[in-house]
């Protein structure tokens, strides 16, 4: 069965399929209205959310589908410790596909073992966002006609940013594309994404200062310093308001610069950058609903399928105290190779 847990589960053939009926979506949606007509959508948000979770809603409806679902876990059986197993396998039970936000590392991953249909990763704690990357990707190649040969500036949290683990997956599908990798040194990305990076030949470099770098920008990807991915309070308070950019910022950078947010922001992006033309975070997250009305189109109207039976874990392998593996204790032990790391083939954290 297909689902996508990882952009890396895309090979750019599919991407570049997936993008040309997002494109086709965005210049004709009529020809789209019943393209999920009698298909419905299970909304799994345990985490809060405005843009995806109403983005992947009027995208359902948007191709004909419906939806139902939770946006507060508290007010389903999770709230009386039913475990996210169950959850998943009667929710497939009357869905056509299953759309997931999870504070747990890795959460979708588990669910997908255990679903009669797809399940669409929405957010994984500070691990992946694959259809946030499908909404980047879209602005990019809409608003620049490609992705190949771009200068990227990751900036803020790069450490607990699944919106940025997910996009530098996705770009290494494409060519001549460096990054610079902006962040706090506490804040940078996971070795994991290293290791990722140097398997996959990946030009990158990693500072501290935002101004320095912005000359050489082709897209700059802000994101926020976030506060409840944080153990330690005084770490946040350390680390937030680190990087603000502002109009005057701006004035060094190129006059075709993309400035994008997977968005909410909190101080970031001053308010007097909204109004440049190279702002362009909130179009971002427009894109972001025809690329899932486009996922949708082709997920929720695949056939159900039996997973079959799965492994009864007992002990996790995984010591990451944010993996999904530390609180459903059933899930069998799955590892993974990456980048000759051995890693948890759920969160993707380095195993000892």
């Amino acid at each position: 069965m297909r689902h996508l847990i990882d952009f890396g589960d895309l090979s750019r053939a599919e991407w570049d399929s997936l993008y040309h009926r997002c494109s086709e979506i965005m210049d004709h949606p009529a020809d789209f209205l019943d393209a999920c007509k009698g298909r419905v959508m299970a909304s799994l948000f345990y985490e809060p959310s405005t843009r995806t979770n109403f983005s992947f809603q009027t995208a359902m409806l948007r191709v004909g589908g419906t939806v139902f679902g939770f946006a507060d876990p508290r007010s389903s059986s999770v709230a009386k410790g039913e475990t996210l197993k169950d959850t998943v396998k009667m929710v497939s039970g009357y869905a056509d596909v299953v759309v997931m936000r999870n504070p747990l590392e890795g959460a979708a991953k588990a669910a997908s073992l255990y679903s009669n249909v797809p399940v669409i990763n929405a957010g994984d704690g500070g691990h992946m966002h694959p259809t946030q990357t499908t909404a980047d990707l879209t602005t990019i190649t809409r608003l620049r006609g490609g992705v190949d040969g771009l200068s990227v500036g990751l900036c803020g949290d790069l450490k607990n940013g699944r919106t940025v683990h997910s996009l530098i997956k996705a770009m290494a599908k494409f060519q001549g594309v460096k990054f610079f990798l902006i962040s706090p040194r506490e804040l940078a990305v996971p070795e994991y994404m290293r290791a990722f990076m140097r398997e996959n030949g990946m030009w990158f470099t990693e500072v501290t200062g935002l101004e320095s770098v912005i000359p050489s920008l082709d897209v700059l990807y802000m994101t926020r310093i976030q506060r409840e991915r944080f153990v330690d309070p005084l770490e946040y308070e350390r680390n937030k308001g680190v990087y603000i950019l502002t109009r005057r910022k701006l004035e060094r950078a190129r006059r075709d610069l993309l400035v994008m947010h997977p968005l909410p922001r909190v101080d970031e992006i001053s308010i007097d950058v909204d109004d440049d033309p190279r702002a362009v975070y909130f179009e971002q997250a427009r894109y972001g609903m025809f690329a899932r009305m486009a996922l949708l189109t082709d997920l929720a109207n695949q056939p159900r399928m039996d997973p079959g039976a799965v492994e009864i874990g007992t002990v996790p392998v995984c010591r990451n105290p944010r993996c999904v593996t530390q609180a459903e204790h059933y899930l069998p032990p799955l590892v993974k190779q990456n980048g000759g790391l051995t890693c948890c083939a759920y969160c993707d954290a380095a195993l000892e």
